[in-house]
């Protein structure tokens, strides 16, 4: 399995990523700024998603609105 983020560029376990679109987060009032940077990123079983951590908790990001830092 595959993982690319918006460029084309392979993502891997452990990586950083950068999203590059402002984002709303569902099912709360919460904004992802364009530009924030995630790092040690966790893969899933899906290939256009990825895991994030944010504070305590755990994010899901679509690898579309990602790239590679």
């Amino acid at each position: 399995m595959s993982v690319k983020d918006s460029s084309g560029t392979e993502l891997n376990n452990g990586d950083s990523v950068k999203v590059i679109k402002d984002l709303k987060v569902k099912g709360s009032s919460t904004t992802l700024k364009r530009g924030t940077v995630y790092k040690n990123i966790r893969l899933t079983s899906k290939d256009e998603e990825v895991e994030c951590g944010k504070g305590k908790g755990t994010i899901v990001l679509k690898t579309c609105f990602l790239q590679k830092a």
